[in-house]
């Protein structure tokens, strides 16, 4: 900025108060400075002015994997509300690594950001990276909880969507088995299997899980060879299939396709296949598939809320909040 002040003939403290707001300045003063700027191509590195001043209106967002289009949808409705309110958006991704989740919590410390929204890897997280981050950073939890860090977590209420759809599926067919991994990497795939267990078990059924091998991201993936295999030998000890996500039901519906077996209801329907989420793709799959729809807005928005709040209010240091809410049942054709 020294250097533009004196190449352009204007003093540094007219330069400075321009940069930070430019109706300060005289008309004629300000139409020097921007013709200097544009003379001179001089751009401003605001990240650096901000640190400098020990303030910035960054708000980083990290989630697990940008291209899984679950988190794409929550992250770009984040990013809109706090450019709304004021803020820059910093959208990191973890790319499902471990690793990588610890390296975005260092380069968002390096920005100094008014606060960070994270949704943790979960069982792959470094637990101890993120309650450390979230102890100097305000920080909001979403999708994958750690109880205990940060100023809130907003999510889904696990226990009462998933009783919802059990319930569905026992009064309208035959109960279903879970479809799950026997070693998923998002802690939430651990509250479903127990919430379907206490559903199965309060309306007098014996829980039947599936747990299939399969590790990391690739849900469709492992759905879809899993799926196969026990659609090959007729393992399944129901006719309803109730997957632990949605993305875990389109690689599991392809499969059935694959083994020419129709899902749904009705007349030559072999099977009924559910999941959980309301996927982006959960309504294109053929049939579509009828699942738990997470009310993504909601979700986003009570995030953004809390995040705001927490940065504007630190006299509530300490006090944290858990924001759930109910999933709403999704019918279509494949159950």
């Amino acid at each position: 900025m020294e250097e533009f002040a004196a190449a352009s003939g204007i003093s540094r403290p007219t330069v400075s108060k321009y940069f930070q707001d430019p109706a300060s300045v005289r008309p004629a003063t300000r139409m020097r400075i921007e013709d200097a700027l544009e003379r001179l191509e001089y751009r401003p590195n605001i990240y650096a002015i901000n640190q400098n001043r020990r303030l910035t209106k960054n708000i980083g967002i990290v989630v697990p994997l940008l291209a899984d289009p679950f988190f794409g949808k929550i992250a770009r409705t984040i990013e809109d509300l706090c450019g709304g309110a004021g803020f820059r958006p910093i959208l990191l991704s973890s790319n499902g690594e471990r690793e990588r989740e610890i390296e975005n919590l260092e380069t968002l410390r390096s920005l100094k950001p008014a606060g960070a929204l994270i949704a943790p890897l979960g069982r792959m997280s470094d637990r101890q990276a993120v309650a450390e981050f979230a102890a100097e950073v305000p920080t909001v939890l979403f999708d994958s909880n750690f109880p205990g860090v940060g100023a809130a977590f907003v999510g889904l209420d696990v226990e009462a969507s998933v009783r919802l759809m059990v319930e569905y599926l026992c009064a309208s067919g035959e109960p279903p088995c879970l479809f799950e991994m026997a070693d998923p990497p998002n802690p939430n795939a651990r509250r479903r299997r127990a919430a379907y267990e206490a559903a199965m078990g309060a309306l007098g059924h014996a829980p039947m899980v599936i747990p299939v091998a399969g590790k990391g991201w690739n849900f469709e993936e492992i759905g879809h060879r899993e799926g196969t295999a026990l659609l090959t030998r007729k393992a399944l000890p129901s006719e309803t299939v109730l997957c632990s996500n949605d993305r875990l039901a389109i690689g599991f519906l392809a499969a059935a396709y694959q083994r020419g077996l129709r899902v749904g209801i009705g007349d030559g329907c072999a099977m009924r296949v559910a999941g959980i989420d309301d996927h982006p793709f959960a309504r294109y799959t053929c049939p579509s598939l009828t699942t738990i729809a997470q009310d993504y807005d909601r979700i986003a928005a009570s995030s953004v809320d809390a995040l705001l709040a927490a940065v504007e209010d630190t006299e509530s240091a300490g006090v944290r909040e858990e924001l759930t809410f109910e999933g709403r049942m999704v019918l279509r054709a494949s159950a």
